[in-house]
């Protein structure tokens, strides 16, 4: 009863034309300068250079290979996009209301957290593991799958796109986490120890800037609010 006139459906989703492309386009942006330190470290490991590898890496015949690819589609496709819709197109309209869209954007990842302890028991039937290192393999996944979440519902509720979650989600699964322990058995550790910091200092100045509402329009699901809080703006 307290809720304006609800957008449309679609839109709450983050599904619309308004701001498409910034939200595609600069998110995803801001997500590779975060990852600054490790694809230095491809491009200096790469015995090709780094230019051949973008070059081949976008040829037709490349692409073709990996969608006919069930294990690539399933990490860079099918679970970015049925992920990110879930956790944050369907979960943060239902909380905004309720919790405001600060709250929503700590509560949101818990949720998305929980949902990989099903690794747990495909470890735990397959004997990989003893079940100590399981389950401290399962809350270190947990920690960093909810930071992740925090940081794409920050993304969702600041951009009103669910496009800009999903390519940051693929990017991510792309990458993996970093490896910072090989890097500092690196030849070249301090180049790339540089470009770490660099990458992570660069990320919080952009972080505002490159998810201002204003390049994406209102964010339908800040509408929800009777007062738009400061966090939506």
């Amino acid at each position: 009863m307290k809720l304006r006139p609800s957008p449309p459906l679609w839109a709450l989703l983050g599904i619309r034309l308004e701001g498409f492309v910034p939200a595609a386009v600069l998110p995803l942006t801001l997500t590779m300068v975060l990852f600054l330190g490790p694809l230095t470290q491809l491009a200096v490991e790469s015995p090709r250079g780094l230019f051949h590898d973008v070059k081949a890496g976008l040829n037709c015949q490349s692409w073709s290979k990996r969608v006919k690819d069930l294990k690539w589609l399933r990490n860079h496709v099918v679970a970015p996009l049925t992920e990110e819709f879930v956790f944050r197109a369907c979960i943060i309209p239902m909380l905004v209301p309720c919790t405001g869209p600060t709250s929503a954007i700590f509560i949101s990842p818990l949720f998305f957290g929980v949902a990989h302890f099903h690794h747990i028991i495909e470890q735990l039937r397959f004997g990989q593991d003893t079940v100590f290192d399981i389950l401290i393999c399962a809350a270190f996944q947990f920690t960093y799958t909810s930071v992740f979440g925090v940081y794409t519902a920050f993304i969702f509720i600041r951009t009103g796109h669910l496009v800009g979650p999903v390519l940051c989600h693929s990017f991510c699964n792309r990458m993996g986490f970093p490896a910072i322990g090989s890097v500092l058995e690196h030849p070249q550790k301090s180049l790339i120890l540089l470009f770490y910091q660099l990458g992570v200092l660069l990320f919080f100045i952009l972080l505002f800037p490159f998810t201002d509402p204003t390049f994406y329009g209102m964010s339908p699901v800040c509408s929800l609010l009777l007062t738009p809080r400061s966090a939506c703006t």
